[in-house]
């Protein structure tokens, strides 16, 4: 996009391009850079959220700034500093925001912190602080550090968005009213802090990877990032078995990306995936680290998860893949991580390795309540039941499947798969 520069005027278009442009790709970035110094997430996102408001006020006259989240950052720390409430730490860190200021459009740029050599990776350890609720520390990472919205959380942990919404505002207020100090904890803190950071590094390359075709410009480039910290957290940490299985996981799963969709576009199942396009660079380096983490005998779910995908891409090699194999190290998975997504991607497994009268068994034994509105159950429960003949209840499953994807192309392939009438 053609930008006018400040004071040539713009227009109200460029404006919110721009806007949208830096919410999408540096929203978590700059949050992080602000909150590490105010100690406050809600600070930060209220200062952040006042200068996009004054951006989409003043750039359509002055027109769309050379460097966007320069001028955004400038407007927050002057927000910031008008503020009472953190008047007395903003004073200290006048120097820090200058510098961020400066620098916000170039990148992370150097940390202050030399045990964690990345800004958005201390912000991540920031978030896990042992006063906020464990199973909260990865959904708050996930919108103060990542940038995703409540609704995208909430997919990813499987509770209504509403909800996530909810618990996202009461863990920022009691941050703010318990005085928990937004920081980045000593190297001593880390191991006990992995675990959430781990989570939410999945959870980030779990959204990305459900956008395959980049429809959401908000998950845009997450997949890559996730990478990114996954890697750097090996290197942070690099005795820790799920540090390096998370990594083998992510970049296995990644291998495979260029083979999801065919040419013009339409969702491809892994079983029907050209294998040729699949990234050998990339399989191999998940093998590394897999390696690694199998020798250091620290079991955990990662590693496990990691160990299905290595034997999905063997197929590239041996041409079929082993579902006794695969079945068999969900049932291991599912003792480490008894969550839904495993147990319905157990059940997955088993109908390909012990048939769909087995796999619908395990279906039929989880919660109602907890699957009903889970789209991979829906989708497994539509496959085992066509398999079966039992072709009115598949047909039933697989519209409920279809109306709980966001994705035109999987909508796509699940009416024709099941000759659904729209």
């Amino acid at each position: 996009m053609n930008r006018p520069a400040a004071g040539d005027g713009g227009s109200t278009v460029d404006a919110a391009e721009a806007v949208e442009a830096v919410v999408r790709d540096s929203y978590g970035r700059l949050i992080a850079y602000l909150a590490s110094i105010t100690r406050d997430i809600a600070e930060a996102e209220d200062a952040f959220s006042d200068a996009l408001a004054a951006a989409l006020a003043t750039w359509p006259e002055r027109g769309v700034p050379a460097r966007p989240d320069s001028w955004l950052v400038s407007v927050a720390r002057r927000n910031i500093v008008g503020s009472a409430r953190h008047r007395d730490v903003v004073e200290r860190a006048l120097p820090m925001l200058d510098r961020l200021a400066d620098g916000a459009a170039a990148g992370d740029g150097d940390s202050d912190d030399a045990t964690i050599p990345d800004r958005r990776l201390q912000l991540l350890f920031a978030c896990a602080h042992p006063a906020i609720e464990p199973t909260m520390r990865s959904p708050l990472m996930l919108q103060t550090v990542l940038g995703l919205d409540a609704a995208r959380i909430a997919a990813a942990f499987v509770v209504p968005p509403a909800t996530m919404g909810q618990r996202l505002v009461r863990v920022k207020t009691k941050i703010k009213n318990a005085g928990i100090p937004f920081a980045v904890p000593p190297a001593s803190e880390l191991a006990d802090r992995l675990g959430s950071v781990l989570d939410a590094v999945y959870a980030a390359f779990g959204s990305g990877w459900d956008d395959p075709s980049g429809v959401d410009p908000k998950r845009v480039g997450l997949t890559t990032e996730a990478i990114r910290l996954a890697r750097l957290l090996t290197e942070l940490l690099p005795d820790r078995a799920e540090v390096h299985g998370l990594l083998a996981l992510l970049l296995h799963s990644d291998a495979r990306t260029a083979a999801r969709r065919s040419i013009a576009g339409a969702f491809v199942t892994l079983d029907a995936q050209d294998v040729t396009l699949w990234s050998r660079e990339k399989m191999f380096e998940a093998e590394r680290h897999l390696a690694i983490a199998l020798a250091l005998r620290d079991t955990g779910r990662f590693q496990l998860q990691a160990a299905i995908q290595s034997v999905h891409n063997r197929r590239a090699m041996t041409g079929h893949t082993d579902w006794i194999a695969i079945a068999a190290l969900y049932d291991g998975l599912v003792r480490f991580d008894p969550g839904i997504g495993p147990h319905v991607a157990r059940a997955a497994a088993w109908a390909e390795a012990h048939g769909p009268a087995r796999a619908l068994e395990l279906l039929d034994a989880l919660p109602p309540d907890r699957v009903v509105r889970y789209q991979p159950y829906q989708a497994v429960r539509a496959h085992c039941l066509q398999r079966l003949g039992r072709r009115d209840e598949a047909t039933a499953a697989a519209r409920m499947a279809v109306t709980l994807t966001d994705d035109p192309q999987v909508k796509a392939y699940l009416r024709h798969r099941y000759a659904l009438v729209v």
